[in-house]
């Protein structure tokens, strides 16, 4: 079925809007619908394609391609096998994520989503933000187990999203990348955007968002090491594509260049990736609250590997 093409004169109201808040209004399509148009290059204005950081002038005419009829993401709320509440409140939730686990409904994703298994399990939630994302004010990987906090009023929702952007949430994650650091801590800082070519991947790109990884290596293996990472920004895919763009991907991230026989020796099916540790001020009391997440059942395999059989990669 083709898909519709509208052309939008922008009215006075909506000068100097950015554009994701401008067509969120004009075509009554939730804001991170329109991002996603964005990001997929399907919102124009002459030959320039917009990005979410352009501003609209009125009339201006933007040209939009439309998403197709009822392909707006559903909150459906499924239980989800594994799910572990660590720490429960009037303000917040902090779950354990499994892997498999999207964090909210997105295009093209039919698998448990984290907000579903949370509205599934009896738990309230935050209604800011997109219908499909209620609550939720960082995201993990689909691969990626460990800590989430989700949002459960509109006070601890407005309140946690600006300790993200104001970068005071401690993230640390522990990962296993094939190679060894050198140096053996240190920081990365490198913008990060879509991939040129590839719309499914991230990328190092000069024009990218600032995107800074700080790590440490906790413990060497033949051919891989144990690293503990803590992210200052919080971009998609931020810790894969970093060490993937220093050449030593993750154990199991085949999209972003892993070898996989080193996975298969491992028995890894996913990015070996795990949130370790989430602490952040408490929107309610506003004291610091701390919490930690033992390795789920994949990754301890690995590591039990690695300490038993010192051929095994």
């Amino acid at each position: 079925m083709e898909r519709e093409i509208k052309n939008l004169l922008i009215p006075e109201g909506l000068d100097k809007e950015r554009v994701d808040a401008a067509l969120s209004r004009l075509l009554g399509l939730s804001r991170s619908t329109v991002v996603t148009m964005i990001e997929a290059d399907e919102i124009t204005m002459g030959r320039k394609v917009l990005t979410k950081s352009d501003r609209v002038n009125s009339g201006d005419f933007i040209t939009v391609v439309m998403p197709e009829p009822k392909g707006e993401p559903k909150l459906v709320a499924t239980p989800i096998e594994g799910f572990k509440v660590v720490y429960d409140d009037e303000d917040v939730i902090v779950i354990d994520k499994p892997a498999g686990v999207a964090a909210h409904p997105s295009p093209g994703w039919r698998g448990a989503t984290v907000i579903g298994g949370v509205v599934a399990a009896g738990y309230q939630v935050a209604t800011s933000g997109a219908a499909e994302r209620q609550g939720i004010v960082h995201r993990l990987d689909v691969g990626t187990t460990g800590l989430m906090v989700i949002a459960k009023n509109e006070n601890s929702y407005s309140d946690l999203k600006q300790q993200f952007r104001d970068r005071s949430v401690t993230k640390v994650y522990h990962a296993l990348v094939q190679g060894h650091m050198d140096p053996s801590e240190g920081t990365i800082d490198a913008p990060i955007d879509r991939h040129p070519k590839e719309d499914y991947r991230f990328a190092v790109v000069s024009d990218g968002k600032p995107s800074i990884t700080h790590y440490t290596s906790l413990e060497s293996f033949p051919s891989v090491s144990l690293l503990q990472i803590e992210l200052e920004t919080g971009r998609t895919h931020q810790i894969r594509v970093h060490f993937s763009a220093l050449r030593h991907p993750l154990v199991g991230d085949m999209t972003y260049g892993a070898d996989h026989t080193i996975a298969e020796r491992l028995e890894i099916t996913r990015p070996w990736l795990h949130a370790r540790e989430l602490k952040f001020r408490h929107p309610g009391t506003g004291a610091q609250i701390e919490f930690f997440s033992e390795y789920p059942a994949d990754l301890t395999r690995t590591l039990e590997i690695l300490a038993g059989n010192a051929s095994a990669i």
